[in-house]
């Protein structure tokens, strides 16, 4: 069995932006990045408790991982966890895949272990999910999750795990406002009953839930997320006006309000940060207590939204 069980802080801090090029308008989110920019994240970061970061070899091909290990340098490898992924869709054709891909990982985090190791998309649980074992063995990855797991998929991959004395101690699924898919299928539900992890990502919809946009003022034109969020910007004004008057309340944001909802479900919110004040806004989220009602009218402004952010790598839950 793994020796210790998986803690986390109350939010885990999300990389898929770092694996843009840093040319506004080249990557899925069009993001001007450098690498003076990203250390400064890390700093404010890390003093605050926020020491858990979520990347994959998929965000950039690479690009997120080896920007997050620069701007780690420094830092003993004791203060802070990394959390990176093998995805199936990428896989190699040699002996073996998983640890192919895990040795590519390690080294260019600078790093011997990883300390949660998720399958990314489920291609082929029953293929997949063995290869992680011998890992788990020789301590290069400490705890396993799996992402974007149906139900069904999550069950296969702990009953595989769970033969050779080892389970699935995390899930990372899209949860949001707008994406409650998870929580109807039952999985927040079958992870509080096995004390399993839940991570929440897209937890700000890629930005349309900050309250930054709106109709008059879209999403970066060329980037992937414009293109998937622009048009129905009309649609969230309600939500995030609400969630807007919410935080005032409070001394926040709107974007402060989605984060603490997905704390308030019970769920890890995996947070994208580019800007050191991004962090401001996590550590105002993590003293929101949002009372029942207020979740309650949140979460009827969003179904009334009616709008579907699937994301097209994703099946239904």
């Amino acid at each position: 069995m793994t020796s210790k069980a998986l803690t986390v802080p109350a939010v885990a801090l999300g990389t898929w932006a770092w694996g843009d090029s840093g040319e506004a308008g080249d990557g899925y989110f069009g993001s001007r990045l450098s690498e003076y920019g990203l250390r400064e994240v890390v700093e404010k970061a890390q003093s605050n408790g926020f020491t858990l970061w979520d990347t994959a070899v998929a965000y950039g091909m690479g690009r997120s991982e080896t920007a997050l290990a620069q701007a780690l340098t420094g830092y003993d490898r004791s203060e802070y966890q990394l959390s990176t992924k093998f995805t199936p869709q990428i896989a190699g054709d040699g002996d073996d895949p998983v640890a192919g891909m895990l040795e590519q990982s390690l080294d260019r985090m600078s790093t011997d272990y990883v300390d949660l190791y998720w399958i990314h998309n489920p291609a082929d649980v029953a293929r997949w999910t063995p290869p992680l074992i011998p890992l788990l063995k020789s301590g290069k990855i400490k705890h396993v999750g799996v992402s974007n797991h149906n139900m069904e998929e999550i069950v296969l991959a702990d009953q595989i795990l769970g033969e050779a004395g080892f389970r699935v101690e995390a899930v990372q699924n899209h949860y949001s406002l707008l994406y409650r898919s998870s929580e109807r299928a039952g999985i927040l539900d079958h992870c509080r009953e096995h004390d399993v992890r839940f991570f929440s990502y897209m937890v700000l919809e890629q930005g349309a839930l900050t309250g930054r946009y709106s109709p008059a003022h879209r999403l970066p034109e060329g980037s992937s997320r414009a293109a998937a969020y622009n048009g129905i910007l009309p649609q969230l004004q309600a939500l995030t006006d609400r969630m807007g008057a919410i935080g005032e309340d409070r001394g926040a944001s709107a974007a402060d309000v989605a984060a603490a909802w997905a704390i308030a479900k019970g769920t890890t919110p995996i947070i994208g940060v580019t800007k050191a004040d991004y962090i401001d806004g996590l550590i105002r989220a993590r003293g929101i207590e949002l009372a029942d009602a207020e979740i309650a009218e949140l979460e009827a402004l969003a179904d009334a939204a009616d709008v579907d952010t699937r994301g097209w790598w994703e099946h239904e839950m």
